[in-house]
């Protein structure tokens, strides 16, 4: 027998299987055990030039593909549709300046710990690397990105992999969404068409999201292959320190900052949780952004004329791990490492870089580009970066998911203090399945 008209034999049986599932987090939670213990055996059995590894790094390469091929639409779509759907709100304004105030404060408070993590431990007083790994990098940042960004293709650490630029895609769709809604009548059969395009692109994004244990075994298999954990033991104390900066504010300052606007911290790490390990494992907080959007919107209840503008913007221009916490403490560590005094007005100049620079320098995302920012508004050498590279892959991990976490934490907030908040989305059961299908498509 059949629960409701419509229903066909296959979907009411996937649909009763699903109840007996793990949560699609547990599920994640599964492919990156299987991964770690996946990339052991590779290790043991010839390495990074061994078939088992080879089978992780195409399959984590697929997938992060796969992701990354919808972003251009999806983020185009949603947000010329955010910005047709924002018209409506009295408040759109509001909603824009709480969010970058928002993206603001949680950076300051990110990089006030940063800087006093560098100070208590001394990560360069305490280094076992040599001075002849002082090798400037090969990208640098500077102010003037921000406008190169905005007006030209970017290369290298500036897009993604198939060679598009985030921003770029923001700026135009924004404009082509105010356009739209400008030009009245003239516009409604293109919003009408970009909302068809949004809705399909979703439910492709739907279809990658289902490959997300698998993608996270194949990457975190392959991580463990090609970087294992003795690179780690020349700059322990300065591993050490970024990653306890990002634990205090993963699991305390966005707990905190939840709880004061009433929301269930534990509630938001189980429904926030895919997309952070997704971050940890794709070290990429683009190819996660759809993801981040499905997550932020359908789990945790932000309205989707609200998500499609907030989480995109997050994914460029906010990033409490690549470009708060990390620059902070290296640029400590370069200086100590170098013997250089730094005074009030130089953290000062440390806590404005984390703050603007993220937005400065968002055409050209990247750890790198944010620490040699950093240390030329400073004056320190260059050279030191290059020490840090050679656990940068490892450092990156915890970066991207404090970056993934802060861009559904900030919506969230803005969303309650303007009461937009869906909370029988917020407040109901686990998200998977067969129940995500049949969540409502808020905005």
């Amino acid at each position: 027998m059949l629960d409701r008209p419509g229903d066909t034999p296959t979907s009411t049986t996937m649909q009763r299987l699903s109840r007996f599932m793990p949560s699609f987090g547990i599920q994640v939670a599964l492919g990156m055990a299987t991964g770690v213990a996946l990339g052991l055996v590779a290790r043991a059995s010839g390495g990074s030039e061994g078939a088992v590894a080879l089978v992780l790094a195409t399959t984590g390469q697929i997938f992060v593909q796969l992701l990354k091929a919808l972003v251009p639409a999806l983020v185009f779509a949603a947000i010329v549709g955010s910005i047709a759907a924002l018209r409506d709100l009295q408040n759109a304004a509001r909603l824009v300046a709480q969010t970058l105030l928002w993206f603001a404060i949680t950076a300051l408070i990110a990089v006030t710990i940063g800087i006093a993590l560098g100070l208590i431990l001394e990560p360069g007083l305490r280094s076992g690397v040599s001075t002849a790994a002082a090798v400037a990098p090969a990208t640098t940042g500077s102010w003037i990105d921000f406008l190169k960004g905005l007006t030209k293709v970017a290369d290298g650490a500036a897009t993604t992999t198939l060679g598009f630029n985030v921003l770029q895609i923001i700026v135009v769709a924004i404009a082509v969404g105010t356009a739209a809604v400008r030009v009245g009548d003239a516009g409604a059969a293109f919003l009408t068409f970009n909302a068809s395009l949004l809705a399909i692109f979703r439910r492709l994004l739907r279809w990658v999201i289902a490959l997300t244990p698998l993608g996270s075994a194949a990457l975190i298999g392959d991580a463990v292959v090609r970087y294992g954990w003795s690179t780690l033991s020349s700059l322990g104390a300065f591993a050490a320190a970024v990653y306890i900066g990002l634990a205090v504010v993963l699991f305390g300052v966005y707990p905190l900052l939840l709880a004061l606007h009433r929301i269930d911290p534990m509630r938001f790490f189980r429904r926030a949780w895919p997309a952070i390990q997704l971050g940890f494992v794709t070290r990429s907080s683009i190819g996660t952004l759809p993801l981040t959007e499905e997550l932020t919107e359908r789990a945790l209840g932000v309205p989707r004329a609200y998500a499609a503008f907030a989480v995109p913007l997050g994914a460029t221009t906010k990033m409490d791990g690549c470009a708060a916490i990390y620059p902070a403490i290296s640029a400590i560590f370069v200086a100590q490492f170098f013997g250089v005094t730094l005074h009030a007005g130089d953290y000062a100049l440390i806590v404005m870089v984390s703050v603007l620079g993220s937005a400065a320098t968002a055409g050209l995302t990247g750890a790198t580009v944010m620490l040699t920012l950093t240390l030329t508004t400073l004056g320190l050498p260059l050279e030191g970066a290059g020490l840090l590279l050679a656990i940068d892959p490892i450092l990156d991990m915890g970066r991207t998911a404090v970056n993934v976490a802060g861009q559904m934490v900030v919506p969230l907030i803005v969303g309650r203090r303007e009461g937009l908040l869906y909370e029988q989305i917020l407040a109901g059961s686990r998200l998977g399945g067969a129940e995500a299908e049949h969540l409502p498509a808020v905005g």
